[in-house]
């Protein structure tokens, strides 16, 4: 690299995309920065986005079993405060931002904080703290994310009116929630609080949510959240938005079909886009499109050569696992360095209760496609471990080719799924299918176990 450059390589973000980049350049021996508009490494997945919001589903799985009847402890009857759940999530991200703080300071990169704008295609701006100073580099990789969708003739007042990004400064747990959108995040939050006792009402404009997702799946999720006493509001959309004067205020949500949701808090989650607003992306010969996000080829380039992109600012997946591959990814191809194109089989975890993983192919797409398939089912009900875990409402389904026996796609509702679903995506990714579930042995008693009852299942289908 030529040094009439700072560096070989800045990150802008360090999230998981702009984090794995710039380690990855950092190892090849490169000269790197990272630049992070917080004051804190992490990105958004550790501030406001994966790690806060898993945590906080672990604290709520935590409390929710304290209060079942058999729980046996003082706690069985009390309800739990947002500090007492937020406390885990402060804890778990101090600790996770010095992990990510050393990782970067072990292997040499140079870490600002600040804002960064683009002066021109190889020239930074990055300011902050009352303060600006100017860095150049050969390869820029923009990694900055996104943030909730801004609320249309709605303001979030944090307490009444909240998004997902506010869920982490709660001061208190509504008794009723009203959640606008059911999109995996909303769908995390619903199930989240429902999980507490308070009572949530589901609203999206969608006749289904998380259509990616395999049918009967979701089915079974919209039936264990029915039992926590949710309720849906499909087909349905939001018009206005108020707030009473209280004591206590609420949030009145006026719907288009004329009805009304009166509930301690709303939770707008309506998507997110592409943190690039303050980019200054037109100085070094960019656009984002309207929601943000950045275009690039198959080795995420933009269309300035030098400059790449990875992460949730580039649009689909957006997931914390994907976005870290891509951004080894292109610091691999901004310095040259041959690297094998990311599988494109990999797996999506939905962090809801229960939680739901996936690999491959739904039925939805098989059928449309007209591939020949056949179904098998393990219920977490038929296993030791499930009934050990008191899980008796879990099920995986595999989908195999009715013709060479392929493994078409795994689909997993219910305890450890998104753990569970790894045996699956390994056999998926290596070409495997019905005859290996069918010979391989699994510990006992385990949940793996589903993967040869749900074989033996679709075997027995086939041989009729």
């Amino acid at each position: 690299m030529s040094d009439s450059f700072d560096y070989d390589l800045i990150c802008i973000g360090s999230g998981p995309a702009g984090q794995r980049g710039a380690v990855q350049a950092a190892k090849l021996g490169k000269r790197v920065a990272l630049v992070e508009r917080r004051s804190t490494v992490g990105g958004t997945c550790l501030a406001t986005g994966t790690i806060p919001s898993k945590t906080f589903r672990e604290a709520v799985l935590h409390f929710a079993s304290a209060a079942r009847p058999d729980g046996g402890t003082a706690r069985a009857t009390q309800r739990p405060s947002a500090p007492e759940l937020l406390s885990r999530v402060d804890e778990v991200v101090a600790r996770e931002g010095a992990v990510i703080a050393h990782q970067l300071s072990r292997n040499g990169v140079d870490v600002m904080c600040g804002d960064a704008a683009f002066v021109d295609a190889h020239r930074l701006r990055v300011t902050g703290a009352g303060s600006w100073r100017e860095v150049s580099a050969a390869n820029v990789l923009i990694a900055s994310g996104t943030h909730a969708v801004p609320l249309s003739n709605i303001e979030s007042n944090g307490e009444t009116i909240i998004s997902s990004d506010e869920i982490g400064g709660l001061k208190r747990l509504p008794r009723s929630l009203a959640v606008v959108g059911a999109g995996v995040i909303g769908i995390e939050y619903a199930s989240m609080f429902a999980s507490l006792g308070v009572e949530v009402t589901v609203i999206d404009r969608r006749d289904r949510p998380l259509e990616f997702v395999d049918a009967e799946i979701v089915d079974e999720l919209i039936h264990q959240m029915r039992k926590r006493n949710v309720n849906f509001r499909f087909g349905e959309a939001v018009e206005e938005v108020t707030v009473n004067d209280g004591p206590p205020k609420r949030a009145v949500l006026t719907l288009e079909s004329g009805k009304r949701i009166v509930a301690d808090m709303a939770l707008f989650s309506v998507g997110r886009i592409g943190a690039t607003e303050g980019l200054a992306l037109q100085n070094a010969g960019l656009a984002a499109d309207d929601r943000g996000r950045i275009a690039v080829d198959t080795q995420f380039r933009t269309s300035v050569p030098h400059i790449f992109a990875a992460g949730d600012v580039i649009g689909y997946p957006s997931l914390a696992a994907t976005s870290s591959e891509q951004g080894r990814l292109a610091a691999c191809h901004a310095l040259g360095v041959p690297a094998a194109p990311m599988a494109d089989h990999f797996p999506i975890g939905i962090y809801s209760v229960p939680e739901i993983s996936m690999v491959g192919s739904t039925e939805q797409t098989l059928t449309k496609d007209k591939v020949p398939y056949e179904v098998g089912i393990a219920r977490y009900r038929e296993i030791a471990r499930g009934q050990i875990l008191g899980d008796d409402s879990g099920l995986l389904k595999m989908l195999f080719h009715r013709g060479d026996r392929r493994l078409l796609g795994v689909h997993i509702i219910g305890t450890g799924a998104t753990e569970l679903l790894h045996i699956g995506q390994a056999v998926f990714g290596l070409g495997g299918g019905l005859d290996y579930f069918l010979s391989t042995v699994f510990n006992y008693p385990t949940l793996a176990e589903c993967y040869k009852v749900s074989a033996l299942n679709a075997a027995n289908k086939l041989a009729m």
